[in-house]
């Protein structure tokens, strides 16, 4: 029985997840593998944006900031379990996504970009002003989950950094099966009509409008997600999450490894979660080298790093 291409790309990704720690060497692997995974959830809401609905947005580490202060606010303030918590933080990014795309989704190209720009940096100046509530530029403590003490419970020892890898690293399948099952949706076949030609996809009977604002509302519902996993793991959390650098690593990361492709995206999460760590060795060149390497890939792998590898893998194979 051949296995689809959705089915091939969640097994690939669970082998990948589950094999990986018999090459770890240390618990810190365990610790890089976990933020790869949760950067990862974040990079495959840009892929629903981007590489389905083909549009760019600058300003999505806002929606990652509502959802890693959530889980530090809720259980405070209303009494909410952190898991409900981050809960919350999905529920009031996807309210504030719809808000703001309605009219920000009207601009297109760099407008968009900027007006999407514009509300990251709000959010993150709200995060870092508000010091009564927010903690400031120090930031604030998060809760525990509670999760890993339960299955302590019924006979499952982990340490903090192997639970927190394997739990990413299950949020991230799930991310990606249901990103993989919008592909081939009415909604996401509607989503990359958009992206080939708004006025053939509103020829067609697409409500381009409708469209746009329901790829923005899922992908920041995926941001906050993955502002809420690196909130709980490090129980701790600062208004960097929500900086303008952090929203321009998002798109950097779907874009090098192929934003139409989950896999890809993910691959480009990996690679510059990874990169700044190996380049350690060059000290004051990483910056360069890192600036490098992307260069070098955007110019002769225009499409990404897995489109362009498996055309030319394809390409050999005829």
């Amino acid at each position: 029985m051949k296995l689809s291409a959705k089915h091939s790309t969640l097994l690939l990704l669970a082998l990948i997840i589950a094999l990986a720690p018999i090459f770890f060497p240390s618990a810190y692997y365990f610790r890089i593998g976990s933020v790869v995974f949760v950067n990862a959830v974040a990079v495959v809401g840009i892929v629903i944006l981007t590489g389905y609905a083909g549009q760019i947005s600058l300003g999505h580490a806002g929606f990652s900031g509502i959802g890693g202060y959530a889980c530090a606010l809720a259980p405070v303030h209303l009494g909410l379990h952190p898991a409900l918590a981050a809960v919350l933080g999905a529920v009031v990014s996807g309210v504030m996504a719809y808000l703001v795309g309605r009219p920000i989704l009207r601009l297109k190209g760099y407008y968009l970009a900027v007006a999407s720009l514009g509300f990251g940096i709000l959010v993150s100046m709200v995060l870092a002003n508000e010091t009564a509530i927010t903690g400031g530029p120090d930031g604030i403590k998060v809760a525990d989950l509670g999760l890993r003490t339960l299955l302590a419970d019924a006979g499952v020892p982990l340490t903090n950094a192997q639970f927190w890898y394997a739990f990413s690293g299950i949020c991230l399948l799930i991310g990606s099966w249901l990103a993989l099952n919008l592909h081939d949706s009415p909604t996401g076949r509607a989503l990359r009509a958009l992206h080939g030609s708004e006025i053939a996809a509103r020829t067609v009977g697409v409500d381009v409008a409708r469209a746009k604002v329901t790829a923005f509302v899922i992908s920041a519902v995926y941001a906050s997600v993955a502002g809420s996993l690196i909130a709980l793991q490090n129980r701790m959390i600062t208004p960097d999450v929500a900086g303008y650098m952090h929203s321009i690593e998002m798109v950097t990361m779907a874009v090098l490894g192929g934003a139409g492709s989950v896999l890809g995206a993910i691959l480009g999460a990996t690679i510059l979660t990874l990169l700044p760590q190996a380049l350690t060795v060059f000290q004051q060149y990483e910056q360069i080298m890192l600036g490098l390497v992307m260069m070098l890939v955007m110019i002769f792998m225009r499409e990404g790093l897995l489109p362009s590898l498996t055309a030319l893998v394809r390409g050999r194979g005829e």
